[in-house]
């Protein structure tokens, strides 16, 4: 990866942080609803923020994950 500022490591951390708090709420909405669909398609939600969360880390690791 390119060498990063401080601020384009502090947005990326921003970033990160919302991406795994989305997908930890989203995971507890699926598992409190009780509308199967529903809870699918917060399930759905989750697993796109968990894989956000996994290419902005892996860029930021370098690739190595």
């Amino acid at each position: 990866m390119t060498n990063l500022t401080a601020k384009d490591l502090d947005v990326l951390i921003h970033v990160l942080t919302g991406e795994e708090i989305a997908c930890k709420k989203a995971r507890i909405y699926a598992n409190t609803l009780t509308d199967p669909a529903l809870a699918g398609e917060m399930e759905s939600i989750a697993s796109q923020h968990a894989e956000r969360f996994n290419a902005l880390y892996s860029m930021l690791s370098g690739g190595k994950q």
